[in-house]
């Protein structure tokens, strides 16, 4: 004789088991590891991590950084990008973008360690949207290297400073 199912057992059976939520990749945690070309290694105390939200300073986090990389505008593009002699490199950006923020640090590491021959810039697409345009820029970052005033190179999306700086030492 066939032994009575509940409807409870049955419904329990038959409902699918709940799946685990994927884990969020954070793009702020990443440090690259490998050191750039003729790049002095950063002691322990002096390492570049966030600062805390109770900060003061908390919004610029990031502007540590960026002491040897300028801004660049609309109205300065032509003074700091085409009439410069020496190779430039160009980040599109924008703040909410976590890529960008990955990669301030490697283009700051980078303006360091080729100081003199390199020029790095960086440009927000939100707020000279013309520039963007004129150059195709459909997603970000996107790095541009300039000589004499002629675009060489396209670098789209997060690389590592390896990359980078392979990338740029051919235009040196």
């Amino acid at each position: 004789m066939a032994a009575a199912i509940s409807t409870k057992t049955i419904a329990a059976a038959t409902s699918p088991r709940p799946r685990p939520r994927p884990r969020a990749a954070s793009f702020l945690s990443f440090r690259p590891t490998a050191r750039l070309p003729g790049a002095v290694a950063a002691s322990s105390s002096g390492s570049r991590r966030c600062k805390a939200k109770d900060d003061t300073k908390a919004s610029a986090a990031f502007d540590d950084d960026d002491d040897a990389v300028l801004d660049v505008a609309e109205s300065t593009w032509d003074e700091l990008v085409l009439r410069c002699k020496a190779a430039v490199l160009v980040e599109f950006w924008a703040p909410w973008c976590g890529p960008c923020r990955l990669m301030h640090p490697i283009i700051a590491d980078l303006a360091k360690a080729y100081t003199g021959r390199l020029r790095c810039v960086k440009l927000n697409t939100d707020k000279n949207q013309d520039v963007a345009t004129r150059y195709s820029i459909r997603s970000i970052p996107t790095i541009l290297i300039f000589k004499n005033g002629e675009r060489k190179e396209t670098v789209i999306g997060a690389v590592t400073d390896t990359t980078l700086a392979k990338t740029v030492e051919r235009f040196l």
